[in-house]
């Protein structure tokens, strides 16, 4: 990635500085080629955007009235028309979130961005949902620019989300039971996108029974709460999930837990905002974002959950795990593209790792029962170093096993699907020999600058994982110059393509590995 910088990072550190990482940004756009003024006429109102190089974009395109005043912590409010034309020229600011003192942000967050042939189309439509743990991340950082896409007769939509305890908190326990299930919100906000797309993208040459919705990490953890959601059915056709999966939730009584903890901290920092009322929690309405966000750091830090602000089950909204519902057929007839990259946690635990993974580098069991998964792995892996091992493990613990197990779940559930593994990996530098988290991203959205001053040869692999996708997207199997034939996904022979210099199809990989978590979970 053009500004990646290599250092060993715990997951929630990853997701603090996960901006800064992806790429520095900037909200004003940047373009070497002259602008020109984009007017659309949308069911919401006219826009004017810009054109350049053969496409139009727009910026900071509202999909929800802003989730301020009486209206934080609440579900979003569909926009209203609006009179006149709105300038469609800059990025809006990013959720609130900590420590991006760089990054403008406001709880008045909800807006997408479009990239567009200048053509009519109709043209298949790509949701990117950015990922950064449910805390962090943005959907304007310049990696995600989607000028690719568009060049290759695809609309490219951004859509953000709220974070953290403004957009996954269940708030019931504190302020009362209209409040329940805010812990939803942020996915409340992403059909609101995908409902504002559906019916808004033909202005745009889009075509609305065309939608594929996708992400990385968290946005592919979210994108498979799309995927389940009863709600967004007919909003989208087809998902791809990158180093995501479909189980990381919480129950009500741990979302309940989570909500006493901050309103103890809350309390235990603000003793005076209502004296001898210490259970009102009335000020959370009005209390300024980063009083919120420093109560919020405050929970994570404390909780024994590995990340305590995450979506909610248990409700008519989402009665289960999404992984669960996809089985049930809860939303069928969707296609999935979904895979991993090989060795994602070298990114978090470091590439020869000196310490145990500890509770805070993993996303769904608790370190006992990791450990009794890696006292196996060297009966599964006897010739594989330790490190490398300890890599694989909390790599399959978070990442690898929970998308096998959605990949299982959409296919047996009649969905076609595709499975791949990314296995390339850079010739020097710092994760030298790994295939790290993120790393995908760079191919996808063919942002491989940096990664081809050390690696020529990555440009053809990325040409060819770039096409895939987007032979994907157009509603094709994910076929492109370079891959061997890429056959459909079954639960059985679970056959993936593995994505490298010389890429290829193997059946049943790390077979011994699986067996080893199913025995264990």
């Amino acid at each position: 990635m053009s500004s990646m910088k290599f250092s060993i990072l715990s997951r929630r550190q990853f997701v603090r500085n996960g901006s800064a990482t992806l790429a520095a940004l900037a909200l004003a756009p940047s373009s070497a080629f002259a602008a020109e003024p984009a007017l659309v006429t949308t069911p919401s109102g006219k826009l004017r955007g810009e054109a350049a190089d053969g496409l139009r974009i727009f910026r900071g395109i509202p999909f929800a009235a802003p989730p301020v005043g009486a209206q934080r912590f609440r579900p979003p409010v569909p926009i209203k028309p609006w009179k006149g034309i709105r300038e469609a020229t800059l990025f809006a600011p990013a959720a609130i979130q900590p420590d991006q003192p760089a990054i403008p942000q406001s709880e008045d967050c909800l807006y997408l961005n479009i990239w567009a042939p200048k053509g009519k189309g109709p043209y298949p439509v790509f949701v990117w949902i950015h990922g950064g743990g449910f805390t962090g991340g943005h959907a304007f950082a310049p990696i995600f620019d989607g000028s690719a896409f568009a060049h290759q007769d695809i609309i490219l939509v951004t859509v953000p989300y709220r974070l953290g305890v403004f957009g996954f908190m269940d708030l019931g326990p504190l302020l009362g039971p209209s409040y329940d299930g805010s812990a939803n919100n942020a996915m409340r906000d992403l059909i609101a996108s995908l409902e504002w797309i559906h019916a808004n993208i033909a202005a745009f040459g889009g075509d609305p029974a065309r939608i594929t919705v996708g992400g990385e990490s968290a946005g592919a953890k979210a994108t498979a709460a799309m995927m389940a959601l009863p709600q967004s059915s007919r909003l989208f056709q087809s998902a791809i999930s990158e180093s995501g999966g479909g189980e990381r939730v919480l129950t009500r009584t741990q979302a309940a837990d989570v909500a006493h903890t901050f309103g103890d901290l809350w309390r235990s920092s603000h003793p005076d905002a209502h004296p001898g009322a210490p259970s009102d929690f009335k000020d959370l309405l009005t209390a300024a974002p980063t009083d919120l966000i420093a109560t919020q750091t405050k929970v994570i830090a404390a909780s024994k959950l590995h990340f305590p602000f995450r979506a909610q089950v248990g409700d008519a909204f989402l009665p289960a795990r999404p992984v669960d519902l996809i089985a049930a057929r809860t939303n069928p007839g969707k296609r999935l593209l979904i895979g991993t990259n090989r060795d994602e946690s070298a990114l978090f635990i470091g590439a020869q790792p000196s310490h145990d993974p500890t509770s805070r580098d993993l996303g769904n069991i608790s370190l006992a029962r990791f450990n009794e998964a890696f006292a196996r792995y060297s009966t599964v892996y006897p010739d594989m170093p330790e490190a490398q091992r300890r890599i694989r493990a909390v790599t399959a613990e978070e990442y690898w096993v929970p998308s096998v197990r959605l990949a299982d779940a959409h296919s047996r559930s009649g969905g076609a699907t595709w499975m791949y593994r990314l296995d390339y990996t850079k010739p020097s530098g710092p994760m030298v020999d790994e295939s790290y988290h993120s790393l995908d991203i760079s191919f996808v959205w063919q942002k491989l600058d940096a990664i081809e001053k050390d690696d020529p040869a990555a440009a053809p692999l990325g040409l060819a994982i770039h096409q895939a996708w987007v032979a994907f997207i157009q509603g094709k199997a994910p076929t492109a110059p370079g891959l061997p034939d890429w056959p459909q996904y079954d639960a059985n022979s679970r056959p993936t393509m593995v994505l490298s210099p010389h890429s290829h199809v193997e059946q049943k990989p790390f077979d011994q590995e699986l067996h080893l978590w199913d025995s264990i979970l």
